[in-house]
């Protein structure tokens, strides 16, 4: 029998088949028509319980600021690499939505402390460790080293997550090969791209989470490697990003749906999203019951 979490959905979880599934609240959003990394949004979630992302650049001072892209025109009033800002130039920058403050890494961890038991958030680092290095991930032990929210620090860069390791043991790691096994995948086949993905899984970062893009997910499944068991034989949770829905009020079209409901008979532990609630209620109504 197949059923969802409640009849008043708050987009946090699906029910399938006996697994979880959780939903993802991508870049601090619940649904699209939320402004872009609010803070408003993230206090919702550590009151609700949910999983939330949001992206970390880090600053030309060691420090970091909640945003995606390198520079800062696309998302905020100013101008320019956001590695060549120091704190001090980043106060009277807002952001273009709403012209809410930035949010910066100095601020997070007194924002952090009132959390949900099953709360949980994603810093996913934008930069590498050659663009952090060990100054900024000094910044983040002298930050969070006291915490008590739950973290987890992802990024492509497996040398930043081993670093993120030795400074910071206490918080969950995860790790995005996504790029990578496209790369090899292409050039040299879905054989090569699993044996890289069971190395990273057995390597020296030891992840908790193993982010891939649920697209990747389907292609690998439908020439029938399950990269998902694999991982889960390996002992490694999986998110499956970023399935949004296109038309959020109308629900899955048929192709969406097609897609959504092969990815979900894999059981993903998570899916990234931009329309958590929306996606809940779409299942809930394909789904009787």
């Amino acid at each position: 029998m197949q059923m969802t979490r409640l009849a008043n959905s708050q987009g946090l979880e699906i029910l399938h088949d006996g697994h979880r599934t959780r939903l993802k609240w991508h870049r601090l959003r619940k649904r699209v028509a939320d402004p872009l990394f609010s803070a408003e949004v993230m206090a919702e979630g550590f009151a609700a319980g949910a999983s939330m992302e949001l992206d970390l650049r880090v600053r030309a001072d060691g420090g970091f600021v909640v945003l995606h892209d390198r520079e800062l025109e696309g998302e905020t009033t100013g101008h320019g690499p956001i590695a060549a800002k120091t704190i001090a130039d980043l106060r009277d920058i807002s952001m273009r939505d709403g012209g809410r403050p930035l949010i910066l890494s100095e601020d997070l961890a007194a924002m952090m402390q009132a959390t949900h038991p099953a709360a949980l958030l994603q810093f996913d680092m934008k930069d590498d460790y050659e663009a952090i290095g060990t100054h900024g991930i000094e910044h983040l032990a002298v930050h969070f080293r006291d915490i008590t929210a739950s973290v987890i620090v992802s990024g492509g860069s497996l040398d930043l997550i081993m670093a993120v390791k030795e400074k910071l043991p206490h918080l969950l790691r995860g790790i995005d090969p996504t790029d990578k096994l496209y790369d090899i995948r292409q050039a040299s086949g879905w054989g090569a791209a699993e044996m890289k993905l069971r190395a990273d899984l057995r390597g020296p970062t030891e992840p908790d989470t193993i982010y891939l893009h649920w697209q990747l997910i389907l292609d690998a499944a439908k020439d029938g490697l399950d990269l998902i068991g694999l991982c889960r034989d390996e002992g490694k949770r999986v998110d499956a990003w970023t399935f949004t829905l296109k038309d959020p009020g109308a629900g899955f079209s048929e192709k969406e749906w097609r897609s959504f409901s092969t990815l979900m008979a894999l059981k993903p532990d998570q899916v990234t999203t931009d329309e958590a609630p929306a996606t809940e209620r779409a299942w809930r109504l394909r789904m009787p019951g």
